[in-house]
């Protein structure tokens, strides 16, 4: 059984549109994956600023931008799919970009209409992953851990750095995952204060002072203490993290920040005795903060090649797609809290 399927994936950190067009082969019940093609589109200033600004929109507005933001996923899978000479793709898998995450009112929301994208490219599209488990009683989030009992389970854990950290490994016999905290969404924010798109290798961290009054208000928030299964959203940064850094340099938060970010994911694998994990996700290629978490604990870092660190995530709900078009469990209620497993997602 083998499927051609692409994955699109749009994070919290608006550091680009992630493609990633992979061949999956189920071979004695276990999945093989083989990335043909992929790329990381960035976004223009307008859309860039269009995402980040869509919590705040009316709700018409948003609507307009559902649709917007749907034709313009569209319109990449179709150049995409033109430069690579794609063919035989058997469906396209949008995560779409998340405006709205409350699980705890039922409810979340992720723009990016999928039929807008079946129109342009006449291909099966499956999207709208998180809201069925939000309304089964669970978190919305994270969903890769299917993906990391499929395709990587030789790793003790998989642990992605992008605009939030998730972690994700098995647990008495059940694969538990759950967000560790903000990362790449706030320490991008305050680069960018300092007219740099991002910490580039944490340079700008490792030459800042440490806030010990701030980072220690940090460690001591509420959530570290939750037990999992629990996710974040920009909500929390925006309540619970941003007023705390208000006082401070740039350059002394971005310091402050990776510390306090490098804290939470050592406890993480320290208190969950982790021997190995795996790291993905932009905030991989941040030396620094990984320098900083290899200070804290003996579980060795696994960095793997650029195109698993870059489109492990987009990879994985190509997988979702392959496995909701097959009616077979993409959600593991064991890692998002909802009242059991299921398969997540619409099909046009």
């Amino acid at each position: 059984m083998t499927f051609n399927a692409i994955g699109l994936m749009s994070g919290t950190s608006l550091d680009g549109l992630d493609i990633c067009c992979a061949t999956f082969t189920k071979e004695n019940s276990r999945w093989k994956f083989k990335i043909q093609h992929a790329e990381t589109l960035s976004y223009s200033t307008t859309w860039e600023d269009k995402l980040r600004n869509s919590i705040h929109l009316k709700p018409e507005e948003l609507l307009a931008l559902n649709s917007e933001y749907g034709f313009y996923l569209g319109e990449k899978v179709k150049e995409f799919i033109n430069k690579h000479s794609l063919k035989n793709i058997d469906l396209i898998a949008s995560h779409g970009h998340t405006v709205f995450h409350q699980p705890q009112k039922k409810f979340t929301l992720q723009i990016g209409d999928g039929r807008a994208i079946k129109i342009l490219n006449k291909i099966p599209v499956v999207y709208d992953f998180r809201s069925q488990d939000v309304l089964m009683g669970g978190n919305g989030a994270p969903l890769v851990p299917i993906g990391d009992e499929l395709l990587f389970s030789e790793f003790d854990a998989c642990l992605n750095l992008g605009g939030f950290s998730n972690i994700s490994f098995k647990k008495e016999g059940k694969r538990i995952a759950f967000d560790i905290g903000s990362v790449n969404i706030v320490l991008n924010k305050f680069a960018q204060l300092l007219h740099q798109k991002y910490d580039e290798s944490g340079n700008i961290a490792k030459k800042g002072n440490i806030n010990q009054e701030i980072l220690s208000l940090l460690n001591s928030m509420e959530f570290y203490q939750k037990t999992p299964p629990k996710s974040l959203g920009i909500e929390w940064v925006n309540k619970h993290i941003f007023p705390k850094l208000s006082s401070e340099t740039p350059e002394n938060v971005l310091a402050t920040f990776t510390e306090h970010a490098a804290d939470q994911i050592a406890k993480v694998f320290n208190d969950f005795n982790l021997k190995n994990v795996l790291f993905t996700g932009g905030g991989t290629y941040n030396t620094y903060l990984l320098e900083s978490i290899k200070r804290k604990t003996e579980t060795e870092i696994i960095v793997p090649e650029k195109g698993i660190i870059d489109f492990k995530e987009a990879l994985i709900f190509a997988l979702m797609g392959v496995l909701k078009l097959n009616n077979e469990i993409n959600v593991l209620s064991s890692a998002t809290g909802s009242s059991e497993n299921h398969s997540s997602g619409i099909v046009i």
